[in-house]
Formats: structure tokens, C-alpha cells, sequence
């Protein structure tokens, strides 16, 4: 199990995303346990999605983002994190991804970027806010609009 073992920010992030590829790989939402993923994040994180996405909405708590984890497996049958810029690596960070995804509803692909802020506060994640650039685009490919 990774956890996080320092409260440097970016090296929690950095952890979060370890513990996340090994949540994934395990099964994920409805399969593998949230537990390795919960230490890195706060009791009352809270991650902000855009009302317009098929995921879309406010997520708090630890059984908000299994939930959240959960909606977006029953969205995108694949979602690769293709490349991650770290453009501020003390909180609250910053990070470009270019993301691949393919719809499971419609089975489109596509290629898109998410700019993430992620706040860090006592050595844990306390608030994600991901802002895409076209949402439309993305609730069209999943057969959302």
C-alpha cells in the first residue's frame, strides 16, 4: 500500500497518482478498495466538476469520490493520461494533462487537455478543481447532448 510520506505537495500528488494507476490496475470503481487512495485525501476533500459533464457536479468526502470514481467508469471505457505538466508544484498545484478517452455509451475517442488546480493542506489533497477546455465536446462523444 502506498501512503503518503511527506507533506511536500507535489509529492503527495505524485503518490495520489501512483496509488491511483494501482487502484485502476486492481479493477477500480465497483472492484478494487478505495482504502490505498483514502490517505492521501482529505475527510472532506472536496472536488469540483463541471455541472455539464456526464460526471459532472460537487464531490465531498471520501465516499463522494469513490462515487465520482465510479460515475467516470461508467463514462469513458478507456481514459489514459497521455502527458502531465506540472506548471506550480507548491499548493495549490497545477497541472496540464493531456488526456485519451473513449466513450463507453457512444465508443468515440477523444483527445482533450484538463488544466487541474489541486490544493494540498497537512500533508493531504483537500480540493480538486478541473477545468476543461471544451465540455461540450466532451458530453457530445458521450452521447450526453
Amino acid at each position: 500500500m502506498t501512503t503518503p510520506s511527506t507533506t511536500s505537495a507535489l509529492s503527495v500528488l505524485q503518490g495520489m497518482y501512483a496509488a491511483e494507476a494501482d487502484y485502476l490496475a486492481a479493477g477500480g470503481p465497483g472492484t478494487a478498495d478505495f482504502t490505498p487512495l483514502a490517505p492521501f485525501f482529505s475527510p472532506d476533500v472536496v472536488l469540483h466538476q463541471a455541472e455539464t459533464l456526464p460526471y459532472g457536479g460537487t464531490w465531498r468526502g471520501h465516499e463522494g469520490l469513490e462515487r465520482f470514481f465510479l460515475a467516470m467508469s461508467r463514462t469513458w471505457e478507456t481514459l489514459e493520461m497521455l502527458e502531465q505538466h506540472f506548471l506550480a508544484t507548491t499548493s495549490p498545484l497545477v497541472v496540464l494533462t493531456q488526456v485519451h478517452a473513449r466513450a463507453r455509451t457512444t465508443g468515440r475517442e477523444l483527445d482533450f487537455p484538463i488544466l487541474q488546480t489541486v490544493t494540498v493542506e497537512n500533508g493531504r489533497i483537500s480540493e480538486i478543481r478541473p477545468f476543461y477546455w471544451d465540455t461540450a465536446a466532451i458530453a457530445t462523444a458521450c452521447g450526453s447532448q
